[in-house]
């Protein structure tokens, strides 16, 4: 369950991004075409940039894909989605919505 302040919060991907990545094993370099960078994203971030494709979601629901793709200890959800959130934001890949 995540806790009251985070279940409101609703993110989107940057607007005008294409996602454009190569996946091998367990790892996925995306570019970034906005800013010209590439990133090393492991499958819990690309889980939640193609949760975010077809438009914003909430951190629940971003939350509830992550429990329905992988292993992930319900209690700790919340927390690790937060950190994840932050990661990608710093990276320019996503951002908060005042939706």
């Amino acid at each position: 369950m995540l806790p009251v302040e985070l279940s409101h919060a609703v993110w989107r991907l940057i607007e005008g991004q294409s996602l454009r990545y190569r996946c091998w094993d367990e790892e996925a370099v995306l570019y970034n075409d906005l800013s010209g960078a590439t990133h090393l994203l492991g499958p819990a971030a690309l889980c939640v940039l193609e949760a975010l494709r077809p438009g914003p979601a909430s951190m629940a629901a971003l939350a509830s894909r992550l429990l329905d793709e992988f292993e992930i200890d319900d209690a700790s959800v919340g927390a690790e989605l937060h950190v994840l959130l932050d990661e990608m934001s710093q990276l320019s890949l996503i951002e908060s919505c005042p939706c």
